[in-house]
C-alpha cells in the first residue's frame, strides 16, 4: 500500500500519510510521494484547497528512527541525506519547502501527534485544525534542530523568546497549549475533527480561487520584504485580479443579491 495517499471531492484534495504503524514516520519514499503530490495538486486549476493529515492515531511522528538505528533511511547517513535526504533529494524540494511554494491553501487536520519533522510539517501549512489529542513534540532532546522551517516559523508565530522556550526544551505541547500559543486555529474534540476539517474545506473551497491564491502570495511575499515592496506587489496582484471573470462574477452576485458562481478564471 502506498505511503502516500491522495483523494479527491470535489474541489478538495486530501493528502493522508499513511504509515500507521509507524505514526507516519517520514521515510525517503514518502518525502518524494508527498512532493509530488502538493506539487501536482496546486498545479491543477480544479483543486482549490489541500487537506493534509495522517493515517491512525498520529499526524507524523517525524523522522524513521527505527531505519535510522538499522543504518537505513533518511538521517543514516547512507541515504543521501547530506544534501536533504532521500537519495539526491534536495533540501529545498522537500514537502515543508514546497509547501511555501503552493499558492493553493493548505489546511492541516492535525489528528494527532506531530513530533520533530512532522511539527515542521503541520506549522508549514496555512490553516490548522486540531484534534484534542494533538500535540507537537520539538526534536531537539532527539539531539536534532527543527530542520525544515521550525526554527524559522516558530519565532514569527509566537515571538523569539517562546520560540527558544518551545525548542531548546523539548517539552511536549498538548492541543490546549496550541491553542493558547495560537500555533493551530482551532482545537475541537477528536470525534468532531473530520467533520469540522470538512466544513472549512468547502468553506475554503467556495471562496473566489483566484483571490484566495494571491492574498496567499502576498501574505507569503510580505513575511520577506518592507511594506512598501508589499505594496507594489498587493497592487500587481489586485490589477490582474479586476480583470479576471470571477471578480465581475462577483460584483453581479452582490448586485442579484445571491451567491458567487466562481470557476477560477
Amino acid at each position: 500500500m502506498s505511503e502516500v495517499l491522495l483523494s479527491r471531492d470535489d474541489h478538495v484534495a486530501t493528502i493522508t500519510l499513511n504509515r500507521p504503524d509507524r505514526l507516519n514516520a517520514i521515510s525517503g519514499p514518502m518525502l518524494v510521494g508527498l512532493a509530488r503530490m502538493l506539487v501536482d495538486c496546486d498545479a491543477d486549476p480544479g483543486v482549490r484547497v489541500i487537506v493534509l493529515t495522517g493515517a491512525g492515531r498520529g499526524f507524523c511522528s517525524g523522522l524513521d528512527l527505527q531505519d535510522v538505528a538499522s543504518g537505513q533511511g533518511i538521517g543514516s547517513g547512507g541515504d543521501g541525506s547530506g544534501d536533504g535526504g532521500g537519495g539526491g533529494f534536495r533540501i529545498d524540494d522537500t514537502p515543508p519547502f514546497v509547501l511555501r511554494r503552493l499558492d493553493t491553501p493548505v489546511l492541516c487536520a492535525l489528528n494527532g501527534p506531530a513530533a520533530g519533522y512532522g511539527m515542521d510539517l503541520a506549522l508549514g501549512c496555512d490553516l490548522i485544525v486540531a484534534s484534542d489529542a494533538a500535540s507537537f513534540v520539538p526534536p531537539t532532546r532527539r539531539g536534532v534542530i527543527p530542520e525544515s522551517g521550525g526554527t524559522w516559523l516558530l519565532p514569527r508565530l509566537v515571538g523569539l523568546q517562546k520560540a527558544c522556550e518551545i525548542t531548546f526544551l523539548g517539552r511536549k505541547l498538548a492541543a490546549e497549549d496550541l491553542q493558547r500559543l495560537g500555533l493551530v486555529n482551532l482545537v475541537v474534540p477528536h470525534a468532531d475533527l473530520d467533520q469540522t476539517v470538512a466544513a472549512w474545506a468547502k468553506e475554503l473551497a467556495d471562496q473566489a480561487p483566484l483571490a484566495i491564491k494571491a492574498a496567499k502570495r502576498t501574505m507569503r511575499l510580505g513575511l520577506d520584504t518592507t511594506f512598501d515592496a508589499n505594496a507594489h506587489h498587493v497592487m500587481a496582484e489586485l490589477m490582474g485580479l479586476f480583470r479576471s471573470k470571477d471578480f465581475a462574477e462577483a460584483v453581479s452576485a452582490f448586485m442579484e443579491k445571491r451567491t458567487p458562481d466562481y470557476q477560477g478564471r
